[in-house]
C-alpha cells in the first residue's frame, strides 16, 4: 500500500485549506459493492453539478464478515486511490467501513471533507410510536463500539433489537434484487422483528435500502423503515459545497468496481434502475495508477 511521507501529507493538507468545496468538485464515494448506490443517489439529488466518483469494492466484500482492521486498511488504500484521482472529499458510503475506518482516515487527513454513515437511531426513536426499534445491519457493525456508542447515546430508553443479517448483502451484491433466495433471506432475518413487535426499523447498511421494498412487505406497512441516506446527502452538500437547482452540463457520475465481469455488469445494471444519472462500469484493482477525466466512461 502506498503511504504518504509527513512532508507530503503536510503538502496534501496545506493544498487541501486554500481549496473551497464547489458543488462541480469531484467527489469519491465508495463501499464494499452495490450497497452506496442508495446513498450515491441521494447525493446526486443533492448536489446535481457534482462530479462522482464511485468505487465498489466488490472484490473485497462482504465488508460486514471481515475483521475490522481488514476494512480499516481497505478504507485507508481506496481512499488514497479517490483521492489520487481527483477526489476533493470522500463519502464513506458504507456502515461497516464507517465504524472500522472513519476515525483512521480523518485522523491520515484531517483537512480532507470526509462523510460517513451510521444507522439511523435517533430519528428512529424520534419516529417510533411504541419505543421498539430493530436495527438490521452487518454482524461488523453491529458488533463495532462505534455501534454500541451510539445505541448509549441515542435509544433514549428505548428497546433495541440488534438483527444482524449473514450473507444478506451478498446476495444483493447479485444484482438480481428480485431473487427468490433474496425475499427468502428477508423474510428470514424479519421474522424475529415482527415476533418483538417492533414499529420502526434502522436500515443499518448501505445495501438495504435496495430492496426496501421486499423488507417493507416482509414486516407490513405498519413498521416504519428508517434509511438515513438523504440526511446524509444534505451532511455531505453543507460539507462539499451547495447544491443548486439547475445541474451543470459537466455533471457527471464514475462507476468503478475492483469485482469481476460479472460484478461489473451487476454495478452498471443495478445503478441505470436506481441513480438519477448513470453511466458505463469500468474494472479497476486500485494498483495500476489513479482513474483521471481521460480516462472515463462518457
Amino acid at each position: 500500500m502506498k503511504t504518504y511521507d509527513r512532508a507530503i501529507l503536510g503538502a496534501f493538507n496545506e493544498t487541501l485549506s486554500s481549496r473551497q468545496p464547489k458543488a462541480s468538485a469531484e467527489i469519491g464515494v465508495f463501499d464494499s459493492g452495490l450497497g452506496g448506490l442508495s446513498v450515491l443517489r441521494a447525493l446526486q439529488v443533492a448536489m446535481p453539478t457534482a462530479n462522482f466518483l464511485y468505487l465498489a469494492d466488490s472484490a473485497f466484500a462482504p465488508y460486514g464478515e471481515r475483521q475490522s482492521d481488514e476494512v480499516a486498511r481497505r478504507s485507508v488504500h481506496i481512499t488514497e486511490f479517490l483521492i489520487a484521482s481527483g477526489a476533493a472529499g470522500v463519502v464513506v458510503a458504507c456502515n461497516t467501513a464507517t465504524a472500522a475506518a472513519i476515525v483512521a482516515l480523518r485522523a491520515r487527513w484531517p483537512l480532507l471533507p470526509l462523510v460517513g454513515v451510521e444507522p439511523g437511531l435517533k430519528p428512529a426513536v424520534a419516529a417510533s410510536r411504541n419505543g421498539r426499534i430493530g436495527v438490521m445491519a452487518t454482524p461488523a457493525t453491529l458488533a463495532s463500539k462505534r455501534f454500541e456508542q451510539l445505541r448509549e447515546a441515542q435509544s433514549q430508553g428505548s428497546f433495541v433489537l440488534r438483527m444482524p443479517c449473514p450473507g444478506l448483502a451478498d446476495l444483493i451484491e447479485q444484482g438480481d434484487l428480485d431473487a427468490p433466495s433474496l425475499i427468502d433471506a428477508v423474510q428470514h432475518f424479519c421474522e424475529p422483528l415482527r415476533r418483538a413487535e417492533v414499529d420502526t426499523v434502522v436500515l443499518g447498511c448501505t445495501h438495504y435500502p435496495l430492496v426496501a421494498h421486499h423488507i417493507q412487505a416482509a414486516l407490513g406497512e405498519h413498521v416504519q423503515l428508517i434509511d438515513t441516506a438523504d440526511a446524509v446527502a444534505r451532511h455531505a452538500a453543507q460539507q462539499f459545497g451547495s447544491a443548486h437547482e439547475d445541474a451543470a452540463a459537466t455533471a457527471s457520475v464514475t462507476l468503478l468496481t475492483t469485482g469481476n465481469a460479472a460484478q461489473r455488469c451487476a454495478l452498471e445494471t443495478v445503478a441505470g434502475l436506481y441513480l438519477p444519472m448513470a453511466a458505463r462500469a469500468q474494472q479497476t484493482d486500485l494498483n495500476h495508477g489513479a482513474v483521471h477525466a481521460t480516462d472515463r466512461a462518457a
